[in-house]
């Protein structure tokens, strides 16, 4: 059962804004700073960490030419665009909903799969773990057609979607006792969800899939969409998937949890992080679309884990390093917002040595080039495996 609170339409609007989730990040950073919480943050750590970072960027693209940190990079992963093979069609928004429904599905998917699981590709004959193989598992189980009610059609749809089982999922993630996937149910209860949603949400009511988002985005914004309306899009179309949240009346406020002392604090990284990859798509559709950089960066394992792995945060108790974590416990909500707020501190410095402005290089870029892959390089630097510094107890829905 989701818990409820009260709140006015414009308290609602704020908390499905990039602002709020600035404003509650910046409350946290000044919580830790007054000594209060589980982190202390070293600011001694700051210029190492974006020098670190800055190497990472400069070694994986030195011509400085970043796409947007979207789930299109993982379905590219060794050096081959899966979703190449999708573009059967001249009809450019009809390609869109096509890789809109794909990119959907695929970053519901996309929470943290553990430490053993892999995926095998026959084609390469090549195995991917963690991000980059749950995008081609995901791939090649939206063209299999389990997602698409005719189970024929290269789409996802609202009976298709409901339709799906763990066995589907199981199946088309290898998965058995040998290797396990963290949050299958989880995960399988997203897309049902998503099914629902589909259904019955204003915001896919042009046909029942998750693509339709752009129609509905067109019929709002026209030829140029703010980076913010996609968010919203996906806030409103999607609110109503995430199980056992926070609820306003009949919104479900998704990634947005009670902290003891702050009360709500949003934050809302898968949503963002599928806003970054639906750009892409609605971009070669022939749209335009400003102020990405109004969105915030992402509050995962990889960025928070850098945090942590640089000295830039440390923690007060080290035993809470090895205890497991909930994501609505203190501990990670501080974590999760300390990384929204310096993750901006990062970008700016980074923009400033780059001299680059935020609308040329905007975090969504920074992400791609450098925290993200830093936050990966400076695991396997310190622990066998590469996992994330704290134990995370995930459900497959949040991280």
């Amino acid at each position: 059962m989701s818990k409820q609170v009260t709140l006015s339409n414009n308290e609602i609007n704020y908390i499905l804004s990039p602002q709020a989730i600035r404003d509650s990040s910046k409350k946290v950073f000044d919580m830790t700073v007054a000594g209060d919480g589980y982190f202390t943050f070293n600011a001694d750590k700051m210029q190492p960490t974006v020098n670190y970072v800055l190497d990472v960027i400069r070694k994986n693209y030195p011509d400085l030419k970043i796409p947007f940190h979207s789930r299109w990079g993982h379905f590219r992963v060794g050096g081959v665009d899966r979703s190449k093979q999708f573009e059967t069609t001249t009809d450019k928004l009809e390609l869109a909903r096509i890789k809109l429904d794909l990119v959907i599905t695929s970053v519901l998917l996309d929470a943290g799969a553990g430490a053993t699981w892999k995926y095998f590709e026959e084609s390469s004959g090549k195995h991917f773990n963690r991000s980059e193989g749950l995008g081609v598992a995901s791939l090649y189980m939206f063209k299999s057609g389990v997602m698409s009610s005719d189970k024929k059609s290269w789409k996802a749809d609202a009976a298709g979607l409901q339709a799906v089982t763990a066995a589907d999922l199981e199946k088309h993630f290898q998965v058995t006792a040998e290797n396990p996937l963290v949050g299958v149910q989880g995960r399988v209860q997203l897309l049902n969800n998503l099914g629902r949603a589909c259904g019955r949400n204003p915001v896919f009511k042009k046909g029942n899939r998750p693509g339709n988002i752009i129609d509905h985005l067109i019929e709002k914004h026209g030829n140029k969409i703010p980076a913010t309306a996609v968010l919203r899009a996906v806030l409103d179309g999607l609110g109503e998937i995430w199980p056992g949240r926070i609820s306003a009346g009949d919104v479900n406020l998704g990634d947005v949890w009670q902290h003891s002392k702050l009360n709500l604090v949003p934050i809302h990284k898968l949503s963002q992080w599928m806003t970054y990859s639906l750009l892409e798509p609605i971009m070669e559709a022939g749209f335009e679309v400003d102020g990405v950089e109004g969105l915030t960066g992402l509050a995962e394992y990889r960025n928070g884990g850098l945090l942590i792995d640089s000295g830039l945060l440390t923690m007060k108790d080290q035993a809470n390093m090895a205890k497991a974590w909930t994501p609505d416990s203190d501990l990670i909500i501080e974590w999760r917002s300390l990384t929204v707020y310096l993750l901006d501190q990062i970008g700016a410095e980074i923009q400033k040595s780059l001299n680059k402005s935020p609308q040329d290089f905007p975090l969504a870029k920074i992400l791609e080039g450098g925290t993200w892959w830093a936050g990966r390089f400076i695991a396997q630097e310190k622990r066998a495996g590469g996992n994330p510094p704290l134990n995370i107890q995930s459900d497959g829905t949040v991280f």
